[in-house]
């Protein structure tokens, strides 16, 4: 598994350090990391979330798509809000601020979990696709 991820980390590394010396002691390390197994951890959770996303559960499988349909949801009501503000200015307006407010209530801890989900799942699939394996 890691020799398919070490090739894409080794050319991130050429592309963020300029400074040669710097790239092949970043590359060294990555390789005395892998060699170490201090990867192992993440290839772990990776399998963790590749399991997951393979489940046959559908409150499991359908967990991306479910939020995407939300975030759809909340495109398409931009819409009417448009048409509101052509009309009533302040109900727009002090519908957009309580949504606002009810965004802000939820706690960054939550909104962090998410985030790392959202991004485990991302690089999982892709590493799938890049094997084939990818439906």
């Amino acid at each position: 598994m890691w020799d398919a991820l070490l090739t894409p980390l080794m050319a991130v590394i050429d592309r963020v350090l300029p400074d040669e010396k710097a790239r092949e002691a970043a590359k060294l390390e990555l390789l005395r990391q892998q060699q170490a197994g201090a990867l192992e951890e993440v290839k772990v959770q990776l399998s963790a979330i590749l399991a997951e996303a393979q489940s046959a559960d559908p409150w499991t499988s359908r967990a991306r798509p479910t939020f995407l349909y939300v975030v759809y949801a909340l495109i398409l009501a931009s819409l009417p809000m448009g048409v509101l503000s052509a009309f009533a200015p302040e109900t727009a307006k002090a519908v957009a601020a309580g949504m606002q407010a009810w965004l802000a209530a939820i706690p960054t801890d939550i909104v962090e979990l998410f985030q790392w989900v959202m991004l485990g799942y991302v690089g999982a699939r892709s590493v799938e696709k890049v094997r084939g394996a990818a439906k």
